[in-house]
Parts: structure tokens; C-alpha cells; sequence
């Protein structure tokens, strides 16, 4: 198959795909995907450097066992990527991904792996001119943006996924059904935990300025956030605890952590969201602990509930002590009427149903949903080909988990409890949200 059939057939396959079949293949028509030389996607990664690398690797392998074909790369520091892009030596490199998809024409998709601040922009830029688009979670950086993510990624008709690699593993699948089987009876409360923030988070900006790298455009790596001075107490990991750039603990973990009980759930969003924090709020950094609790309506089956959300602090003594051996630093409780469902793992793929008398009960019901084909990237991979919608994708899944994860951070700011309105994105008793909804662009980057 010629360059130019396969992406004809890439492009009617989302052009059949009618409106009603959409949410169930991600856009494309569901077919058996190739393993052919000519059925390989044309991928361009933004963000080349790590967790972006990481990706890549994943989706196109190594240089000399390619299973994708590589035919952009776009990174803003030459040193950064600098092992990636040595590894790839006759494929383009770019500093603004804005240039590298007006001038490489035959991209069918993108990886987005850069600082939480530009996951929307490199995402949805990509989206409008149809290409599929893997992005990191978490998805992106305000609540407003994650709206947008799914209704554009809806409306150019693309093959999408977050990278909240744990949706891909079987057990995390079949912990899903397990709840859902009832076996934990009426579920009313959900407890997370994380022990990040593991960087600093300092609430002051530095005082002294320093040269920026030779190697790094320090204007495009902030892209939308406001200018700052180069410091190297930013990146390349510790923007995680600046507002600027990153989303906390939250953004960090959420979405992996949340998850397994989200999903299992079918939550969507919150009517009530409330935080507890740590020390002062302040307007820098996030706070170094807090408790966030989130109200979900009853719908259907499923009765009202509330979910806890725990930095650097524990879940409740009474949960904590149905535990053998130590707690991980991240997990789940899910908490029904009948018993509870334990989950010891950062993505939640690692479970366990308490007490045991009611864990030698239960037997595993027949599966519901659909397993992955290999890796979480696969997935996006066969989705983008053709094949059923990935699971964690933008439209059906991943900007509803988005949105609910950020919600706790606009908590934080504000501090005080408010009530959600989402079909209208406002707190409908907080003013001063709206600010921390959707947020100020730098001018020449909006969206």
C-alpha cells in the first residue's frame, strides 16, 4: 500500500465512521489493523525528552526495529532530547511544534509529551488539522482546556488517548468488573492516597536570574504560561510544583490513582468539591499536603458518594488497618456496605477485595469490556488504525477524569467549598474561580 492509499484509508475509515458509532471506535471505522510495512502510522512526537521519550519508545521502538514510522520530532532543548534525537539522526527536528506541523505534511499522529502547561495547545493544534493525538496525563492544565480537548477531539472525528498507562492491564480491567459485579454491595465512599508532592514547592519565586541554556528556547518552553526569568529551579522536573507549569500532586497522580474507582463507578463529575490544605495557599506553588473531598450525585443504581483525595496524609486508621504489611504510597479504597476493595498500586492494576471471608466468595464475573491489545500505546495505536476506540480516550473518558482531578486544584486556590455546575464549567457559589477554570494566555499562544 502506497503513502498516499494509506492515508486515504486512514482518512475515510474516520469519514465512515457515523456519528452515532463514533463513541464506540474512537472516531475510525473498527477493522482488523495490518502489521505491514505500508500500514504504519506516520508519528511525530512533541516533547522528545522524558516521559515524551518514554512514549516514543513505546510507540515507535528502536531505531533499528522501527514498528511506527518517525518522520517529525519536535523538542524545545537540543540537550534534553538530546538521546532521542541521536537515535533518529535522519528524522526532522523542530524547536516549535507550531512549524513542525505546518511544514511535515504527511503526519498521521502525535505524541504530546511535554510540561502540563502545553499538553492543550500541542494537542488540540494538532487535533484541528486531524491528526490522532496520544497526550500525557494529566490530559491538561486547567478544567476549561480539558472541555476543549473533548469537544474538539469529537469534532475532527481522531483516534485519541491519555497516557494513564495503567487502563491498559488486564487485572486493572478486571478490577473494574469486580466492582461492578456488586460484590462490595452499594458503594458510598472512595479514599486515594499519594505521597507526592516529591519536589519542591517552594511558593517563592527565585530572586537571582541566570543565563539560559544554549541549548534550550526558554520563550517556547513557556509557551501559553506568563514570562518568567529562566531558572533552573523550573525544569526539567520541578515544574510540577509551580502553577505556572504543572498541576501538583493532582495532576501528577490523579489519573492514574483515581482512576480504577472512577472508571468502575462511571463517575463523571462532582456537584460539591472542598479542600483541606496544609499551610498557607498561595498564588506560586501548591501546598505541600491536602485533603480534597469531592460529592458525587446518585445516578441510576449507583447511590450518592463521597471521594477522598490524600496528599502526604493517610486514609482513615479503620481503612488502613485492613491492610497486611505496609501501605503503598499510592492507592485506593473503595468502600461498599459489603466490603471493601483495596487497591495497592499506583495504577491501580493491583487489587484486593477485604475482609477475606468476603474476598473467598467471590469469583471473578465474565468480562465486560474489552482487553488491550498489548500496551496502553498499542491500543491508541489500533485505534488510530482502525480499530475500536482506545479505552482511555479524550471524548468518552479521559477529559471527564481530567476535568473532576483539576477541580480539586481549583479548590485549593480558591479555599473554600463550592458547588459545580458542569454543563455551564462554574462554580456557581465561588466567583473567584473562574479564574483557576480556565486561564490567561500569553499572547500569540491562545487557543
Amino acid at each position: 500500500m502506497s503513502t498516499l492509499n494509506r492515508r486515504k484509508f486512514l482518512q475515510a475509515s474516520a469519514a465512515s465512521a457515523g456519528a452515532a458509532g463514533f463513541y464506540l471506535t474512537g472516531g475510525v471505522t473498527e477493522t482488523r489493523a495490518q502489521d505491514s510495512p505500508n500500514n504504519r502510522l506516520n508519528v511525530a512526537v512533541i516533547g522528545c525528552g522524558g516521559q515524551g521519550g518514554s512514549d516514543l519508545t513505546s510507540v515507535i521502538g528502536p531505531a533499528n526495529a522501527t514498528r511506527e514510522n518517525l518522520v517529525a520530532m519536535c523538542d524545545v532543548d537540543d540537550a534534553r532530547a538530546s538521546g532521542h534525537f541521536n537515535s533518529f539522526p535522519n528524522v526532522p527536528k523542530f524547536k516549535d511544534f507550531r512549524v513542525m506541523l505546518d511544514r511535515v505534511r504527511n503526519i498521521d499522529a502525535v505524541i504530546v509529551g511535554t510540561p502540563d502547561h502545553s499538553h492543550a495547545i500541542a494537542s488540540i493544534t494538532a487535533m484541528r488539522m486531524g491528526k490522532h493525538c496520544y497526550t500525557e496525563k494529566p490530559l491538561t492544565h486547567s478544567v476549561w482546556e480539558a472541555r476543549q480537548m473533548k469537544e474538539v477531539a469529537a469534532a475532527n472525528r481522531v483516534a485519541t488517548q491519555m497516557g494513564n498507562q495503567g487502563t491498559a492491564s488486564p487485572r486493572f480491567r478486571e478490577g473494574v468488573e469486580a466492582i461492578r459485579s456488586g460484590i462490595l454491595g452499594p458503594v458510598s465512599e472512595v479514599h486515594c492516597w499519594t505521597n507526592r508532592p516529591i519536589w519542591p514547592q517552594p511558593g517563592r519565586r527565585p530572586k537571582e536570574t541566570q543565563p539560559i541554556p544554549a541549548t534550550l528556547d526558554w520563550n517556547l518552553w513557556q509557551g501559553p504560561a506568563p514570562e518568567r526569568p529562566y531558572h533552573s529551579s523550573y525544569l526539567p522536573f520541578n515544574w510540577r510544583g509551580w502553577w505556572d507549569y504543572g498541576t501538583g500532586a493532582l495532576g501528577d497522580m490523579g489519573c492514574h490513582t483515581m482512576n480504577l474507582p472512577f472508571m468502575a463507578l462511571r463517575l463523571t463529575s462532582p456537584t460539591t468539591v472542598e479542600a483541606n490544605v496544609e499551610g498557607t495557599v498561595n498564588n506560586e506553588s501548591p501546598p505541600m499536603g491536602c485533603t480534597i473531598t469531592l460529592e458525587f450525585p446518585a445516578v441510576g443504581e449507583r447511590g450518592a458518594l463521597k471521594f477522598y483525595w490524600y496528599e502526604r496524609r493517610r486514609p482513615p486508621e479503620r481503612l488502613t488497618s485492613l491492610v497486611t504489611g505496609n501501605l503503598n504510597q499510592s492507592g485506593s479504597f473503595i468502600v461498599g456496605e459489603r466490603g471493601t476493595l483495596y487497591s495497592g498500586h499506583d495504577y491501580g492494576g493491583v487489587w484486593q477485595i477485604l475482609p477475606q471471608t468476603l474476598a473467598a466468595e467471590f469469583r471473578q464475573p465474565a468480562p465486560t469490556l474489552p482487553r488491550a491489545p498489548g500496551s496502553h500505546h498499542q491500543e491508541w495505536i489500533q485505534a488510530c488504525k482502525g480499530g475500536r476506540a482506545a479505552m482511555s480516550n479524550f471524548v468518552d473518558y479521559a477529559a471527564n477524569l481530567t476535568e473532576t482531578v483539576l477541580l480539586g486544584n481549583v479548590a485549593i486556590r480558591v479555599g473554600q467549598k463550592f458547588t459545580w455546575d458542569s454543563a455551564n464549567l462554574r462554580a456557581t457559589d465561588c466567583p473567584a474561580a473562574a479564574q483557576y477554570i480556565r486561564r490567561e494566555y500569553r499572547n500569540g499562544w491562545n487557543l
